[in-house]
């Protein structure tokens, strides 16, 4: 390497850092600035069936504030599904929700 190549790597991880900050968010994604409240202790009624999961609730960000979506009975969609449930992140943006699924 040349003396005249040295200053441009080295400024290659400070672009790919800055490039990476112009990501957008993927669509649908709402950042919130306060962290969610804790989770509520649940009490989990019986099952109504031994192909049902329980989705434990959660808190959701509606019109500007968290609420509590209560956790509900939910029948699996093919045998031995798994779900695989919700959960806020954080990153430089906020808080964000990212969606439970079945796995």
């Amino acid at each position: 390497m040349t003396r005249k190549t040295l200053p441009i790597i080295g400024t290659l991880p400070i672009l790919a850092l800055l490039v990476g900050c112009l990501v957008p968010p993927p669509p649908g994604v709402a950042y919130v600035r306060r962290p969610p409240p804790p989770a509520r202790v649940e009490v989990i009624e019986r099952s109504p069936g031994p192909d049902y999961v329980w989705i434990g609730g959660h808190q959701a960000w509606v019109a500007g504030t968290y609420v509590w979506s209560p956790g509900h009975w939910e029948r699996r969609p093919r045998a031995r599904a798994r779900w695989v449930p919700g959960h806020w992140r954080h990153n430089r943006s906020g808080y964000y929700w990212v969606e439970g699924h079945w796995r």
